[in-house]
């Protein structure tokens, strides 16, 4: 931080990433967070929620705020706690709740061999369906934590930091595969920095382009490889000759040479 005159660094990642040992260490290196937050349980805003809208549907986009503050002896910073609420998302954790049900009855049934499944309980013999885990997990369908210890930190900056996540993690795929960004075996440092910066590089003139024509990367080279330009030396006297470029191609590679966007 230091040598580039920063104020502060902010660590984005997701719960499965950091563990609460590793976010005591990043507040006490003096950092900040935006982490998504594990939901064990339902959280109190939320049953306060409900409580306050009996047999409501919470609304699409609805987002409530829990303050964390710090104790006198927890050596950290006051905390945030967002909860979003996103009628796909709830959806699509019904219909995964709802197929597991239905596999664990069978299995309590002794219809189907009984296999790995969290709604199964196991006493001895017995066998049953968790029923308060299903109502529990249902209950937390459609909600996502994000938690943060910045000052004076807003919902949308915070939800917005966490979902550019998508954008570092597409980066990462198409280094690997649209770059190919192989596992490097260099040993001495000039080497291992002259390839970083040959793929940084690379990934820098890839997202320009994503960005400029809206096309995927894949897509551009795909589509340029199919008209090489051709230079044949007759005679001493160089001639070229290329296919004609297709009109939607021609306005991409415009948009690439537009001036006036600042990379």
């Amino acid at each position: 931080m230091a040598a580039h005159r920063l104020a502060d660094v902010t660590i984005v990642a997701d719960a499965g990433m950091i563990s609460d040992g590793n976010k005591r260490a990043i507040e006490a290196a003096g950092l900040s967070f935006v982490l998504g937050a594990k939901i064990p349980d339902i959280p109190y805003v939320v049953t306060q929620w409900r409580r306050e809208h009996p047999g409501e549907q919470m609304p699409d986009g609805l987002i409530l705020t829990q303050p964390w503050p710090a104790g006198p002896t927890d050596h950290r910073r006051d905390q945030v706690i967002y909860y979003q609420y996103k009628a796909d998302r709830a959806r699509r954790t019904q219909r995964g709740i709802d197929e597991q049900i239905a596999k664990a009855e069978r299995a309590v049934a002794g219809k189907v061999p009984v296999k790995r499944n969290r709604f199964i309980t196991l006493v001895g013999a017995d066998k049953s369906v968790n029923r308060t885990l299903e109502a529990k997990t249902r209950a937390l369908a459609g909600l996502k934590g994000y938690i943060t210890n910045l000052p004076e930190p807003s919902a949308d900056f915070v939800i917005g930091a966490y979902h550019r996540l998508f954008q570092i993690e597409k980066s990462f795929r198409m280094s690997k595969h649209d770059l190919a960004a192989r596992p490097i075996y260099h040993h001495k440092r000039a080497s291992i920095e002259a390839h970083l910066t040959i793929v940084f590089a690379a990934l820098a003139v890839s997202r320009l382009v994503e960005d400029r024509t809206g096309w995927s990367i894949r897509k551009f080279v795909q589509t340029t490889r199919r008209y090489p330009t051709v230079q044949i030396n007759v005679a001493g006297q160089l001639l070229t000759a290329q296919d004609p470029i297709p009109e939607d191609l021609r306005e991409a590679l415009a948009s690439i040479r537009k001036t006036g966007t600042a990379h």
